[in-house]
């Protein structure tokens, strides 16, 4: 043990090396050979007319393209490579505009920083235009363009049609696959939740089944803002997603059945669930026309409340599989507003947000001392440096500081690659199965990690720039050089200058997720069930989803240094606790509509206030009163501790997790 300790003391600690390790991830072959050949042909055009400028350009349209194709179904890759290219192209004009004009470069890449900075806050694809925008600024401006200035935008813009044109050959024959694939994808999620009901896996299907209805939620309602409803095979797949809810909420609450006495879940449930999402991914109804549901669910019989809900949860998912208008009595159920409107509150908010501002000033800033330090210093044409800057500095892609750790580190694995290229490979054509052979290893690395993706770019936009600028060789240790100086910029002037980056606000996000989580308390056992009954589904899955962020936000915030990342771990357990509290209501109150009696008003009311003074509590850091002697010591008990509740005692599970969260809340609030 001795001889153990000096290693452990001398290794770096785990939130400097977490992005460091591949996560593994299935290899998109697909999305490679688009890569390579939509990275590769514009290059042999370009080699072949005698201009092999034009090719590299239209090359670099169709790399920022492979890289923003993340989507799945085919209108929205349409939309996210489409929308994002126009930005871009908009970008290298303003950049080529300013070439060679130091500080009216400095002046405009600062305005056009500010701008990226605050389109970024409006969503995902406001954020990947903002991205294009200021990357090909920096670009036109730190390298010669072809005349005349609109020879630049018109070369890229081709680029990203050859990748849309690769992405919508097979929309013909897959057209609406990824969309059933995604909803067939939650209910199977859904099956495993249901099978792991009572057992040490639950927590664990239970995330997954939350980012899984997510990214399906996502999916299909934005085509629904865009199609304004009228698919009919879109709106068949709401309302087949929207059937799943209470087979969600009733899986929550078999946790609660009494294993020692009735044994398992009969495996009957999650095959019904499973047998739906069969139906739902080939595009049939199961039941078929005319078949009737029990006889396709062939259930056993109901033995207590929670198999009551799963019973009846399974049969509605079934007739509306049969029948899908029956889902949703609400038409408007789901859909958000017109993109017109979308559009105008986007825009507001950005311009009224004092986080769009921070990060806006904040990356003008980097991008200004960025542009002032390569023309004071001698370090010709460097846009390297704004690059690494504007990559680092992405709110929506990590934690400022391990990005800029993961991009040295990245930079420096792909110097290796682009060593040997730059130096062995002649320019010419030998550059066309060169590109494609790296080009294939964008998509590959990107699923493993920043640091990986920004290993296997590097080379490419090396290559590509070299015929350009024509440095070859040269090129590689001025990047490495320009990398480290930009990853500097964006830790001095981009996080350790603003102390929001180092003084978190994650315990200002908790606090508002459990006082949320007081309000659906309160509204799941209101005094009239029928008329709160539309609300409280959707009310909980905003919970859900906002959980989800959380958890999300406090991911990111373990991997920077302390004292940032050590408070999100003291914290990480209350996440957890937090999420149990509201599973134990939504599995309460199912249990409630399927035969137990309602509790009091004023045990709910006391529950609820419970929650919103540990929100308070958060809020303030003022401590919080000594929990119960009956209170847990932690919410990661097993189910079963609190799965048999007394008749007459129907909110003990949910009492109990209140009070572990508030166990776990004590010791950190001190």
């Amino acid at each position: 043990m001795a001889q153990d300790t000096p290693a452990g003391r001398l290794s770096p600690p785990k939130w400097l090396t977490a992005g460091m390790r591949p996560q593994p991830a299935p290899v998109p072959w697909a999305a490679v050979a688009r890569a390579a050949v939509a990275l590769a042909a514009p290059l042999a055009v370009g080699l072949a007319a005698g201009r092999p400028a034009y090719g590299a350009l239209a090359s670099m349209g169709a790399l920022s393209a492979v890289i923003g194709d993340t989507a799945d179904a085919y209108r929205m890759r349409v939309f996210n490579i489409a929308v994002p290219q126009l930005f871009g192209a908009a970008g290298i004009a303003l950049g080529a505009l300013v070439f060679g004009r130091d500080w009216t470069a400095v002046a405009v890449l600062t305005l056009v920083a500010l701008v990226s900075g605050m389109i970024s806050s409006i969503g995902s694809v406001a954020s990947v235009c903002g991205l294009l925008l200021l990357l090909n600024a920096v670009v036109g401006a730190g390298l010669p363009m072809p005349h005349p200035w609109w020879t630049a935008p018109l070369l890229l813009l081709a680029g990203g049609a050859v990748v849309l044109l690769l992405t919508l050959f097979a929309w013909p024959l897959r057209g609406g696959l990824p969309e059933r694939t995604a909803v067939a994808g939650s209910y199977r999620a859904v099956a495993a939740f249901v099978r792991a009901a009572g057992t040490p896996e639950h927590d664990e299907r239970r995330l997954a089944v939350t980012q899984s209805l997510n990214a399906s939620y996502d999916l299909l309602l934005a085509h629904r803002t865009r199609r304004h409803g009228r698919s009919p095979g879109l709106a068949r797949l709401i309302a087949r997603l929207n059937a799943l809810i209470p087979v969600v909420e009733a899986a929550s609450a078999a946790k609660l059945r009494p294993v020692a006495r009735l044994g398992p879940l009969p495996e009957a449930y999650p095959a019904a669930v499973l047998a739906l999402a069969d139906a739902v991914e080939r595009g049939r109804a199961a039941p078929a026309p005319g078949e009737d549901p029990a006889a396709f669910l062939t259930l056993p019989p109901p033995t207590g409340p929670s198999e009551r809900a799963l019973d009846q949860a399974l049969r509605y998912a079934a007739a509306v599989d049969a029948e899908p208008g029956r889902a949703d009595a609400d038409p408007d159920r789901g859909r958000p507003a017109a993109p017109g409107e979308r559009a105008r509150r986007a825009t507001r908010a950005a311009l009224l947000s004092g986080a769009s501002w921070r990060y806006g000033l904040r990356l003008a800033l980097c991008i200004g001392l960025a542009q002032v330090l390569v023309s004071v210093l001698p370090v010709p044409r460097s846009y390297w440096v704004a690059l690494t800057v504007t990559f680092v500095l992405k709110p929506d892609f990590g934690s400022v500081f391990s990005r800029a750790v993961l991009r040295a580190f990245g930079t420096a694995l792909g110097l290796l690659i682009a060593v040997p290229v730059l130096a062995e490979v002649p320019r010419g054509w030998w550059d066309v199965p060169t590109v494609a052979l790296l080009a294939t290893l964008i998509p590959a690395f990107s699923a493993k990690g920043y640091a990986f993706q920004t290993a296997a770019i590097t080379p490419v936009i090396l290559l590509l720039s070299d015929l350009l600028n024509h440095q070859g060789f040269g090129l590689v240790l001025p990047r490495l050089y320009d990398s480290l100086i930009g990853c500097a910029i964006a830790l001095v002037a981009g996080y350790l200058c603003w102390p929001e980056s180092w003084h978190t606000r994650i315990g200002d996000r908790l606090a508002d997720a459990v006082a949320d989580a007081s309000g659906y308390v309160a509204l799941a056992f209101a005094a009239a069930p029928g008329r709160d009954q539309p609300s409280r589904p959707r009310r909980r899955r905003r919970l859900y989803r906002d959980l989800s962020a959380v958890r999300s936000e406090f991911q990111r915030a373990l991997t920077e240094p302390p004292p940032t990342g050590t408070r999100a771990a003291a914290w990480w357990p209350l996440v957890i606790a937090v999420e149990r509290v509201v599973e134990a209501t939504t599995a309460t109150r199912v249990r409630v509509e399927h035969g137990v009696p309602a509790p009091p008003p004023q045990e709910v009311a006391a529950i609820a206030a419970d929650l919103a003074a540990l929100a308070e509590a958060l809020r303030t850091g003022t401590p919080l009163p000594a929990p119960p002697d009956d209170a847990p010591g932690a919410p990661g008990a097993p189910a079963d501790d609190v799965s048999a509740p007394p008749a007459d005692d129907v909110l003990g599970p949910l009492r109990r997790e209140v009070r572990a969260a508030c166990a776990i809340a004590s010791p950190v609030l001190g």
